[in-house]
């Protein structure tokens, strides 16, 4: 049980028994002073244990403790050991004093959420309307009792006028619940509980006679809410941690509080007997003033929040595209239009994995982030859910702001690392903001294409997308017109020289400008999203290619078919259930079916991962392509599920010399024995090199020594030796 807990059922325990002890009696004091020494000195053990960043507001709590408790102790000394209940005396002089620290931790508390005037309008109807009420109820009645002396009058004055100041802190800490911690519930807590049994005491025995022994529960749970709230570990969140929006709604409860304080002031003329006496009409008027000045303001407020809910965005406090455009185009008039354009690269899938809360929440931190990158003379807007734009001072921006996203943001518990591509543009040119955003977008999608932090937009960049646009049309006119072809490369086991797979490979056959390359076209899909229909068109091919396969040859035909899946396609849900849906309609055993994808293509997680557990659990099996050429390989095996290793050409093309490259072979091969995987040897293009690979261990091999892809791939067994 955490420390806070266990200390708030201590503390309600200890409550119960003091009601179980006689009142007014040596052992009841005991327990009642025990309760409140406890909790001042519990509040210098949390500080000691939490070390918080600002602990003067923790040692202001402790001393308001200790200060009520010496306060207790003397008027016990009185009570007990002179036999006298003087008042005013010197207990009232400690527990008077113990307010002011109190007051001034809370205060401390308010300095951490500086800037929100609207929550400090707010806070000051509240405390006016109620403090009011306690004027009315309480203050003056107390002020007004002739048979009191001076000094008397003054110090139960004094009470609930501390009482009064102490609501105004309670007003501002309750008025932004989103700006609250745990810890800060419990002290608001214990500040109500604190008042209430004040303000009960106060009229209790201004109208009645009382003692107030059933009004002791408060201020002990008082001082065990104290004591918790220091022990909660939310009590060292950091000032910075607990962000107010810029930009809110007002609740509808809200709205009805500040409603009801409005028109406290003139309700109270209508209560009987009040208002007779001409200083509580005095008192009345001044209030009803302050709170029709203070609801002016607040309108005022509300003006400047409807203009910043049109010029900023609601989630970050950044500006939105509207108030963006506005200053650019100021920005155009006097040639200072330098943009960047900054894009999230794998926002989204950390999204997915982690939930929407914590992907807000991280927008807010590395906004937060952006806006000190940025530097004081930038504007920083949020454009689209995971692109920022900046309007900079100078010109030297771009690897500043690509450095945003180096190091990993924490979001509750979780590391987390943003990928990032940046976007340079300038005015030189342009004649509207469209225009200067619209080039900066252009350089950032071609810097996450090439993986280059950040790239400035040029007019070959234009010409290139231009390019991309056409054969983008080009490619929609040729899944149309059947212009695609599937093609056949063998994967050969040895030593039986059978072909025990194929992979399935995709062509064009342009029309007019005839074979266009994978290389070419692939990434144009991958871009404007037709490689969603051409994978399953491919998927589907290739299914019904090998179950025909199985029909014509028996035993003679492969064993699985091999079907490339592009990042994109293992990013988007609902993959698996569209190879389901083809091996289903080919009628072929899911075993028969190999993903292969790139370690880049799951490098960033996400729902490529998940993706790969669902295919795996259809059946599929999955292939990790071009293997041992990223950048955390090994890595990649620990979290994807993998079952076929493809090694990468790159090792095989000096595999017949010796040195590093039969070395770096031989070490694949023992990794894919020693986790139990099956090892394939891409780009064999002789004999030589065949035969150093069975050598080395390999039982598969792929290339085209052993036949290119082909429509009609030849599936019978090579008989003769390598070499």
């Amino acid at each position: 049980m955490r420390l806070w807990r266990g200390w708030v059922a201590i503390g309600l325990l200890a409550t119960a028994g003091y009601y179980l002890v006689p009142a007014d009696t040596f052992a009841s004091n005991l327990v009642y002073n025990a309760i409140g020494l406890t909790s001042g000195l519990l509040i210098l053990v949390a500080l000691r244990l939490y070390r918080p960043a600002r602990p003067a507001m923790w040692y202001l709590f402790s001393a308001g403790q200790i200060l009520s408790v010496v306060g207790d102790l003397t008027w016990e000394y009185y009570e007990y050991v002179r036999h006298e209940e003087p008042y005013p005396s010197f207990a009232d002089l400690f527990y008077v004093c113990s307010y002011l620290p109190l007051i001034a931790g809370l205060l401390l508390l308010m300095r951490r959420r500086r800037g929100n005037a609207g929550g400090v309008l707010d806070a000051a109807m509240v405390a006016t309307g109620l403090g009011l009420a306690l004027w009315v109820f309480v203050l003056h009645p107390i002020a007004a009792a002739g048979s009191a002396s001076t000094l008397e009058r003054f110090i139960s004055t004094a009470y609930p006028a501390l009482d009064a100041m102490l609501l105004a802190m309670l007003a501002l800490l309750f008025v932004e619940p989103d700006a609250r911690t745990p810890s800060t519930n419990m002290l608001g807590l214990a500040a109500v509980l604190l008042l209430i049994s004040d303000v009960a005491f106060s009229v209790a025995t201004l109208y009645w006679s009382y003692d107030g022994h059933a009004l002791d529960g408060g201020w002990l749970m008082s001082y065990v809410l104290w004591a918790a709230a220091a022990l909660h570990p939310s009590m060292a969140v950091p000032p910075a941690a607990v962000k107010i929006d810029t930009v809110r709604r007002v609740s509808r409860r809200r709205l009805a509080v500040l409603g009801a304080c409005s028109v406290l002031a003139p309700g109270l003329l209508f209560v009987p007997g009040i208002g007779a006496d001409g200083v509580d009409r005095l008192v009345i008027g001044a209030a009803a003033v302050a709170l029709f000045l203070l609801g002016l303001a607040r309108m005022a407020g509300f003006a400047h929040k409807i203009h910043g809910l049109a010029m900023h965005d609601d989630l970050t406090g950044l500006s939105n595209r509207r108030h963006l455009y506005q200053v650019l185009d100021e920005a155009l008039a006097r040639g200072e239009a330098e943009v960047a354009l900054l894009g999230l690269t794998n926002f989204k899938a950390i999204n997915d994995e982690v939930g929407h809360r914590v992907g807000d929440h991280l927008l807010v931190r590395f906004a937060d982030r952006l806006r000190v990158a940025a530097g004081p003379g930038a504007v920083v807007a949020r454009t689209d859910g995971d692109e920022f734009a900046v309007l900079l001072p100078d010109l030297d921006a771009g690897h500043r702001l690509a450095a945003t996203v180096h190091d990993p943001i924490r979001v509750d518990d979780y590391e987390l690392l943003l990928g990032a591509a940046v976007g340079l543009s300038d005015g030189v040119g342009a004649t509207d903001p469209a225009e200067v955003l619209r080039r900066a977008g252009v350089a950032m999608y071609a810097a996450k294409q090439t993986g280059e932090p950040f790239r400035r937009w040029s007019p070959a960049l234009d010409e290139r997308t231009s390019q991309y646009a056409r054969l983008g049309a080009q490619l929609r006119a040729g899944l149309d017109g059947g212009q695609f072809r599937v093609v056949y490369q063998p994967i050969v086991a040895v030593p039986s020289r059978r072909v025990v797979a194929v992979e399935a490979l995709v062509r064009w056959e342009h029309p007019v400008r005839g074979p266009i390359s994978p290389a070419e076209f692939i990434p144009v899909a991958e871009q404007n999203g037709l490689i969603f229909e051409l994978g399953e068109w491919i998927l589907a091919t290739a299914c019904r290619q090998l179950a025909e396969w199985r029909t014509e040859l028996g035993d003679l035909a492969p064993d699985r078919v091999s079907v490339n899946a592009s990042a994109r396609q293992l990013a988007r849900p609902g993959f698996a259930n569209t190879v389901a849906q083809a091996l289903a309609a080919a009628r072929l055993p899911a075993d028969c079916l190999t993903i292969e994808m790139t370690e880049t293509a799951v490098f960033q997680g996400g729902q490529a991962i998940s993706t790969l557990h669902e295919l795996r659990a259809l059946g599929v099996r999955i292939a990790l392509d071009d293997f041992g050429t990223g950048h955390s390989s090994l890595g990649l095996l620990q979290t994807v599920p993998v079952d076929i290793l493809k090694v990468d050409k790159s090792f095989v093309d000096n595999i017949t010399e010796t040195g590093r490259h039969t070395v770096i072979a031989r070490s694949l091969i023992q990794i894919s024995e020693g986790l139990g995987l099956t090892a394939v040897a891409e780009g064999v293009e002789t004999a030589e090199q065949a035969d150093v690979l069975e050598g080395l261990g390999y039982r598969l091999l792929q290339g085209y020594y052993f036949g290119k892809p082909s429509s009609r791939p030849d599936l019978a067994a090579r008989e003769a030796p390598f070499v």
